[in-house]
């Protein structure tokens, strides 16, 4: 008896099977769903793909402010419980709170620098949060220069083009370092400063200017702004000068003050250019409050003879 029950109970299960089929068209699976949709040839995201997240507690009543070793230069929240902007005249602060009181659902928090990391944090809410000014680690100064955190991934941005942002400012930071003077006969000497290129360098469709700024006097130097502006070489009278601004990409040590008796370098990476046979690059370095300001030109013989960046030596 009791066997006869179990086989009309499978044959019930099978007849019910089969009308549903029929009644719907497609077949009813026995076991809930995976999300497989490839008969197991899916590959599961495992733990060593994951940014790990860093921790972050807000409220409403206090502000929390986390200090990025880059600008910032895109932020993402994942609810409405939660409000972030950049702290007025900075590019680095991310001040964040609390949109309500007492929020109980678990949110997230992603930020993208201009170096190219990327950060990722979990943040919930707390009456009285205990860190209320974080400053995220700069992995290139922090003494493991082989270790990367999970933090700092290759993050291009738009106006770097194939070069990743990390690369960009390790090669910066080569030159600086290395100090190298691959040109001698280009800059200018007025008032006691000195404004002369040392080298011109190229890699992966950009181009980087060494500059070296020396003040023989003993009153300071404020830089008001530097640009790089490609003109004609003769302009007839009555007619109008044309200009093509070249913009920066990146900086490094771009100090806006050199003391007296001080000499200090500057790095800075453009976009690829070449200059026709009538015109000339015109590098300007104006004094803020002053007149001390300092011009020198480049051709473009000087330019195709750029130096290539085949190697990096940073330490």
């Amino acid at each position: 008896m009791k066997q006869f029950f179990v086989m009309l109970a499978f044959v019930v299960s099978v007849f019910t099977a089969h009308a549903q089929e029929n009644n719907s068209g497609t077949a009813v699976p026995s076991n809930p769903s995976t999300g497989d949709y490839y008969q197991g040839y899916t590959r599961p995201l495992t733990f060593n793909r994951m940014i790990p997240p860093y921790a972050l507690e807000v409220t409403f009543s206090k502000t929390v402010h986390v200090i990025f070793p880059s600008a910032i230069r895109y932020v993402d929240l994942g609810s409405a419980d939660l409000l972030a902007a950049k702290a007025d005249g900075t590019e680095n602060v991310l001040r964040v709170k609390a949109a309500l009181r007492d929020f109980s659902r678990e949110s997230n928090l992603s930020v993208i620098t201009e170096d190219g990391s990327y950060y990722s944090f979990n943040v919930k809410y707390v009456d009285e949060p205990v860190k209320l000014s974080v400053e995220m680690t700069d992995f290139l100064h922090d003494g493991e220069a082989v270790n990367r955190p999970n933090n700092a991934l290759q993050i291009y941005l738009q106006e770097l083009g194939q070069e990743s942002p990390l690369l960009v400012r390790l090669i910066m930071q080569s030159i600086y370092k290395n100090n190298d003077r691959e040109i001698k006969h280009i800059g200018s000497k007025r008032f006691g400063i000195q404004h002369t290129l040392k080298g011109i360098y190229t890699h992966n469709g950009l181009l980087y200017f060494h500059l070296q700024l020396k003040n023989s006097s003993n009153v300071p130097f404020n830089v008001d702004f530097i640009t790089f502006k490609i003109v004609d070489k003769q302009v007839a009278k009555r007619t109008a000068i044309q200009e093509q601004v070249i913009w920066p990409l990146r900086a490094y040590n771009n100090l806006m003050l050199v003391n007296g008796k001080h000499t200090e370098r500057m790095i800075f990476a453009l976009p690829k250019f070449t200059i026709p046979d009538d015109k000339m690059l015109v590098v300007e370095l104006n004094e803020q409050n002053g007149g001390r300001h300092q011009r020198f030109t480049v051709d473009n013989a000087d330019l195709v003879r750029a130096r290539v960046i085949n190697e990096l030596k940073v330490k």
